[in-house]
């Protein structure tokens, strides 16, 4: 039984339980294991960057999509609207993902605007020294240092705009918010039918019974 005001214990344990339970003592070898791992790579792709190009993506949800963070990859239309191809990005370092979509022009434009930016800082290495193409640079690669971390971060935290104290104005005060919403929400009901009455209404002149006058109700 439980000591105290504790939980009663409900344990269900089979004969000889100590056989299977989960171990952990490769957690220090794993540790190393990937560290290692993360050097080998670095030193394969020098002196390109580690980690690819992510686009400025928001949380899901209510409570987190003031939330900025880094996505998967750009969109095929972000790539499109910046001038660039699905297949040339992936080999510059940049994340794609054709799966997302845009829901907003913002967003569009904010990562648009990104890939132009990065566009500028990159630095592209001839395949061939001998026959440099356009966007090619000249300069040796001895003389350039590997990017650490992530690419463009500056780009991901979201401003925090602080709202500063004020007096409540009179418009405010009688501002209702629940009425404001209902309105807006029977505005677009009714769009259709309002729309088809005036229709109606200028089709035939002498109905009277197709649009009503507001002031007669009054």
């Amino acid at each position: 039984m439980g000591k105290g005001n504790n939980m009663v214990p409900n344990g269900h344990f089979h004969k000889d339980w100590q056989r299977y339970v989960r171990t952990w003592f490769n957690q220090p070898m794993r540790k190393i294991r990937r560290r290692t791992n993360r050097i080998k790579k670095a030193r394969s792709v020098a002196p390109r960057p580690v980690e690819d190009l992510r686009p400025v993506v928001h949380c899901p949800t209510q409570r987190y999509h003031k939330k900025v963070r880094e996505g998967r990859g750009f969109t095929l239309a972000e790539l499109k609207a910046s001038g660039l191809n699905k297949r040339y990005a992936q080999t510059v370092g940049i994340a794609v993902d054709p799966r997302r979509r845009n829901k907003s022009v913002e967003s569009l434009q904010q990562n648009v605007q990104r890939l132009k930016e990065y566009k500028t800082r990159l630095i592209l290495f001839p395949l061939n020294p001998k026959k440099i193409k356009k966007g090619e640079t000249e300069q040796s690669q001895a003389v350039t240092s590997q990017l650490k971390g992530k690419v463009m971060p500056e780009g991901v935290k979201a401003p925090s705009a602080k709202a500063m104290a004020r007096v409540i104005t009179e418009d405010e005060k009688k501002f209702n918010a629940y009425v404001a919403l209902r309105v807006a929400r029977a505005d677009a009901r009714l769009v259709g039918i309002r729309a088809k009455r005036v229709k109606d209404a200028s089709e035939n002149p002498d109905d009277v019974t197709k649009v009503k006058d507001k002031k007669a109700k009054k």
